[in-house]
């Protein structure tokens, strides 16, 4: 699994990079067999968000650090760098950039692009 990671340097330009999730084979549940999981992450709060099919939204930050987990329906997210992503179902983004410049995101599927989003603390 890829983790696109958005964020802002020093100078507030939001860059993306991408880093792999490790999983680990380990028992999880027991008595079920052991299987792959990541590290857990303390987090705060878990949110459901639908932007509509065509939503376009003006440049801003990401209002706390966050995962967002792609649901259906597909983004284009530009950072302030001009780099680009697409992000669409089963898609993982990191926003960890709080300050700065910010980045632009636009629905480019048809459907709505629905996800979950979960805060960390």
């Amino acid at each position: 699994m890829i983790n696109h990671i958005l964020y802002a340097d020093e100078a507030g330009e939001s860059h993306w990079r991408n880093e792999a999730i490790t999983l680990t084979e380990k028992t999880f549940a027991p008595p079920a067999s052991d299987i792959h999981v990541s590290e857990t992450q303390a987090v705060s709060a878990l949110t459901f968000l639908t932007l509509r099919a065509g939503w376009n939204e003006p440049i801003h930050s990401s209002p706390a650090a966050q995962v967002l987990l792609c649901l259906s329906g597909a983004v284009r997210v530009t950072a302030s760098d001009g780099d680009i992503r697409e992000i669409g179902p089963g898609g993982i983004w990191t926003m960890t950039d709080t300050a700065g410049k910010g980045h632009h995101t636009e629905v480019i599927s048809d459907v709505d692009f629905t996800a979950a989003i979960v805060q960390i603390a």
